[in-house]
């Protein structure tokens, strides 16, 4: 009998990328949205679509009926330990046999972001919900550098407040594929797991423009600056002032040689390498030309 998979977060980044690497594998696929204007991208995946918002836990209960196993995405927020703990409880009424949950990178109760510190308060939960469990710890996406692909299209450089940070930075699509490693295999296999996931080597964000220069045939430069300035850019784009001190949180972290890590995890999940800075590039080289420039991919 096929396991059913509920998605939470089922519209973001990550999900979407795992609802992709679940397709034709023989699950059934459910996604949670908040929003029904939020259902044709997970309906056009082969999902299930119910609505439900994980600040209201009296919204879940039709969702996680008949669910074997959830992947638990939290939006990144204040309530986000409320909405970890909304959904567990969702899950254990309904009978769910496991819970696979997106943590961050360095989860911990003296992490030096306040995410870790949240993270680590949900992660807590799981260990003691009394289901299977496994916690994915991903490092820092390299999709975060597409919020780069306006000005690098423009200027050819980006401006981050990371200075000469180091980061073992992972491709999201690596991050679902070992997802979907976890949720396909037996239920036992990688209960009490807690797998740190990045790419394959730390980066700098030099070195990191080189390879976008490589993909696009064209110099990329780094501009590193202040925190000042890079939250007058993130708020000028709309972007809560909460998630900004968050971000500045993690940057000040990074700069101070925090992120730079690297673990063979994503190998012994998935028996390959976890793709390279290089991979990603040339994977979304378009993204970052000028609309209508031809882009030729060249070799490093």
């Amino acid at each position: 009998m096929s396991r059913t998979v509920l998605i939470t977060g089922a519209t973001g980044t990550v999900s979407t990328a795992l609802m992709r690497a679940l397709q034709g594998t023989g699950v059934n696929l459910r996604a949670l949205v908040r929003a029904k204007s939020g259902a044709d991208g997970p309906r056009e995946l082969g999902a299930e679509v119910f609505v439900g918002d994980l600040d209201d836990a009296r919204s879940l209960p039709p969702a996680f009926e008949g669910v074997q196993d959830v992947w638990l995405l939290t939006p990144n927020g204040p309530r986000a330990p409320e909405n970890g703990m909304n959904a567990v409880w969702a899950a254990r009424q309904a009978g769910v046999e496991r819970v696979v949950r997106l943590s961050v990178v360095g989860a911990a109760h003296d992490a030096p972001n306040r995410s870790g510190r949240l993270h680590a308060l949900s992660d807590r939960e799981i260990e003691r919900c009394g289901m299977r469990w496994t916690i994915l710890r991903p490092h820092w996406f390299m999709q975060n550098l597409l919020n780069e692909a306006g000005d690098i299209s423009a200027t050819g450089t980006f401006s981050l407040n990371m200075a000469s940070a180091r980061i073992g930075m992972i491709d999201v699509r690596d991050i679902a594929e070992c997802a979907a490693r976890v949720l396909l295999d037996d239920p036992d296999r990688h209960h009490g797991e807690t797998y740190t996931l990045t790419g394959p080597r730390s980066l700098t964000f030099d070195e990191v423009a080189a390879q976008l220069g490589l993909a696009l045939g064209r110099p990329v430069t780094y501009l590193p600056v202040g925190d000042d300035a890079r939250r007058g850019t993130l708020l000028g784009h709309g972007v809560p002032e909460w998630i900004v001190d968050m971000l500045e949180e993690y940057a000040r972290a990074y700069a101070s040689g925090w992120g730079d890590l690297t673990t063979g995890t994503v190998v012994a999940l998935l028996g390959r390498r976890p793709r390279d800075l290089a991979d990603f590039a040339r994977d979304h080289a378009t993204a970052f030309a000028p609309a209508g420039e031809r882009v030729t991919v060249e070799s490093g």
